[in-house]
């Protein structure tokens, strides 16, 4: 193991941008992706879980959501697995953020404050340009204009990006670089340009996690380890199946169906040794994804 912990991990991931103490990480992080467009100078986090308003609703849970001063608001997701809906997922954590914000009662305006989706991705998405950033607005179509600056999105293709320490030219490259070789560096580079990297490099030492903290990392990237144990199985499989039926449709139809039996699988295990390892319930479903009830009958 390294001496950095893996920002990938769930737990990672959450110990580098999801703790009130280190919010200046991630206002840090979000002021370079979004230079010479705003400042933000302040966040406050909120409910990461948004309870559906209706029984027959679908909740949803983020990774990271926060507010700045303004009340603009901020989804910061890591997925580093392809989903088959995964545009339309981030389109609907995006537009559930906004309708959130009506109000009840003859007065309300529509007054909308801006919704950012920022979501890292751990793999090439299929039907894309593959490249680093890919930013989606609300435009016109002819004139490319912008036409609502309430909804933004933004996709980070980790994959693509293939700078090396000393080609990085911006403050977000220099983040996207350190992410991206966190678990394999022994030192964090940029510490004399920016400070914040100096934070960050004793936030994410394996050495200064406490014992708990320890305990939920290890859990964590056995996960991630075998999700993508899993998910190299499940697409190796679909292959296989894929060929046997000699056509492409048979192809993807394995690789897809491989892919989701893997999952669900692994995240029923997973959960099920955590849960004998006295975990808490809320813990597990947030990196499981399980529900609590499905938890609750292991």
């Amino acid at each position: 193991m390294g001496r950095f912990i893996n920002p990938f991990t769930d737990v990672g991931f959450k110990r580098i941008f999801g703790q009130e103490i280190n919010k200046d990480l991630l206002i840090d992080f979000l002021n370079s992706l979004l230079v010479g467009e705003r400042h933000i100078e302040d966040i406050t986090f909120l409910d990461k879980e948004v309870l559906p308003e209706m029984l027959e609703q679908r909740g949803v849970i983020y990774d990271i959501y926060c507010t700045d001063t303004n009340g603009e608001q901020f989804i910061v997701e890591m997925q580093n697995r392809e989903q088959t809906y995964f545009r339309e997922r981030a389109l609907y954590y995006v537009s559930r953020t906004i309708s959130r914000q009506g109000e009840r009662g003859m007065h309300w305006q529509f007054d909308l404050k801006a919704v950012y989706g920022v979501f890292f991705m751990n793999f090439v998405l299929k039907g894309s340009a593959h490249k680093l950033r890919t930013d989606v607005i609300l435009a016109d179509r002819d004139t490319h204009e912008q036409f609502s600056d309430r909804m933004r999105m933004i996709f980070l293709e980790l994959p693509s990006f293939t700078k090396e320490e000393d080609e990085c030219e911006t403050d977000f490259e220099r983040w996207i670089y350190v992410l991206k070789n966190m678990e394999t560096l022994q030192r964090l580079p940029f510490k004399a340009r920016q400070a914040v990297f100096d934070k960050l490099e004793q936030i994410v030492d394996i050495a200064s996690l406490s014992k708990e903290d320890r305990m939920k990392y290890d859990e964590s990237i056995k996960i991630y380890r075998d999700n993508l144990a899993v998910m190299s199985f499940a697409e190796a499989n679909g292959r296989e199946k894929g060929r046997a039926e000699g056509h492409e449709e048979g192809l993807e139809e394995g690789l897809e169906k491989g892919r989701k039996e893997g999952r669900a699988e692994q995240n029923i295990e997973n959960a099920r040794k955590m849960k004998a390892k006295g975990f808490p319930t809320e813990l597990i479903a947030e990196i499981t994804q399980l529900s609590k009830e499905d938890i609750e009958q292991l």
